[in-house]
């Protein structure tokens, strides 16, 4: 394999990676460690890195020998990913995936690899994904509408916020619908089509006092 003389665009679609990057070490925590390698560069071809502790990697570290394998190996069988076995510098165990990141004219132009650190203890991979009783104090747990189809995560959302309402005092019934609104606009309720009609219709109001609601939203946060 070659080094790549990346494009614009080739550079765009790497930069794009780097959201997901740490976005998948934050999800997955600190025993996978989430490695983002530009073909530009062979010498230097870590760009970003999330959790590089297990190889002792950082930025601006070079591509691997195993990589430069797959590489020709992803040439020859026209495939983009490969999932295998293999040790850090200590000897200790890794879980390693490598995927292609293709650019313009299906170029590969990067790398994503991901390597879960097989030595981590239960309890430490356990507490990465169960929230103990002081962050569940500090981080309210967030309900997320998983519906089979647009009205019913409509009818969902709405009912949660009705819920939320309506058990407050603080808001009177003259206000109730007025505030359903803000609280649905504020999700993002209303860039769905048609979901003004359905919402006034689970309220028993009328399309246009949907919209006057609306624009009362807009007025105020111009304020």
């Amino acid at each position: 394999p070659k080094v790549v003389q990346l494009t614009l665009i080739d550079k765009q679609i790497l930069e794009s990676y780097r959201s997901l990057v740490e976005g998948l070490g934050n999800y997955l925590g600190f025993g996978y460690e989430i490695v983002l390698h530009s073909l530009e560069d062979f010498k230097h071809s870590v760009v970003y890195i999330k959790n590089g502790e297990h190889t002792g990697r950082t930025v601006g570290a070079p591509i691997t020998d195993k990589a430069l394998e797959l590489l020709v190996y992803f040439y020859e069988t026209n495939t983009t990913q490969e999932t295998y076995y293999s040790f850090n510098s200590k000897g200790e165990p890794l879980k390693s995936t490598t995927i292609a990141i293709q650019g313009e004219n299906n170029r590969i132009i990067g790398l994503l690899c991901m390597n879960f650190y097989m030595n981590i203890t239960f309890y430490d991979f356990i507490h990465e994904f169960i929230q103990n009783k002081d962050s569940a104090k500090e981080n309210k747990p967030i309900t997320e509408t998983f519906a089979s189809n647009v009205d019913d995560m409509i009818y969902t959302t709405l009912n949660s916020v009705k819920k939320e309402i309506y058990n407050n005092p603080n808001i009177s019934s003259s206000n109730k619908n007025k505030e359903i609104i803000f609280a649905l606009n504020n999700r993002g309720i209303f860039q769905i089509k048609d979901s003004v009609s359905v919402v006034a219709k689970l309220l028993n109001i009328s399309k246009n006092t949907v919209y006057l609601h609306l624009r009362n939203c807009e007025d105020d946060s111009t304020k």
